[in-house]
């Protein structure tokens, strides 16, 4: 079964700094339909104005992904990592038993466009932890490339972060003939965002900013690209 969420029906703000689209339930978007999808429980994507950005706030016991588009996104937090995360980035912080940080657009005169991604972890008071790993285009280009993954999956690649959740994400490029198709385990979810452009999932056309759910599937096939961009996510039921 493959049910589409167009982009339209997600949750949006519009807090004049940051224009924030929700797809799920997030802050004052509550939606008792999309309180998430299997362990997947945010993706906001952000546009973040020049000089501004989010001050020092906590988390807890989440595995949050950052995945920025353009820009540079400025990552401050009470591990004493400060970093800047350009496109082509993956940041992987894992909250666990507590971890405090900022994150601020110091791109000069440019918004910063990224994702916000939450999984849910599969083991929680943990220590805090970062990682932060460049994807190479090489690695994206006409195919599926594992950029988040648990501990000692044995498809990880060295561009892969490691989350403590049973997740894996992925990551491709796809335009004119090029596409991919990958097995899916039918007692599992996925969930595949589109990131930019246009794409075929499984003959269903998405565009920008529209997803797939999809449960009971055994293949997923990407076709038809144009200019696309797409995460692709492989979740506990």
């Amino acid at each position: 079964m493959l049910t589409l969420r167009k982009s339209a029906d997600r949750g949006y703000a519009d807090h004049g700094w940051l224009k924030s689209f929700h797809s799920f339930s997030f802050a004052n978007y509550f939606d008792p339909a999309h309180m998430g999808f299997g362990n997947l429980r945010v993706i906001n994507e952000d546009r973040i104005d020049p000089g501004t950005g989010f001050g020092t706030h906590g988390h807890r016991d989440m595995e949050i992904i950052s995945y920025v588009l353009s820009g540079n996104l400025a990552h401050q937090d009470s591990m004493g990592n400060v970093k800047g995360i350009p496109p082509g980035d993956v940041q992987r912080m894992s909250a666990g038993s507590g971890v405090r940080h900022s994150e601020f657009n110091h791109a000069q005169g440019e918004q910063t466009h990224f994702l916000q991604i939450w999984i849910e972890p599969n083991v929680t008071g943990i220590d805090p932890g970062y990682e932060q790993k460049t994807v190479p285009t090489s690695a994206k280009r006409g195919q599926l490339a594992l950029v988040a993954a648990p501990p000692a999956d044995p498809m990880a690649a060295d561009h892969t972060v490691q989350i403590h959740a049973d997740a894996r994400m992925y990551a491709g490029h796809f335009d004119g003939a090029e596409n991919a198709e990958m097995a899916l385990d039918s007692a599992r979810k996925a969930y595949v965002f589109l990131v930019r452009g246009s794409l075929q999932v499984n003959g269903q056309s998405l565009k920008a900013g529209d997803a797939a759910m999809l449960q009971v599937e055994q293949s997923l096939a990407l076709t038809q690209g144009d200019n696309a961009e797409v995460l692709v996510f492989d979740l506990s039921a």
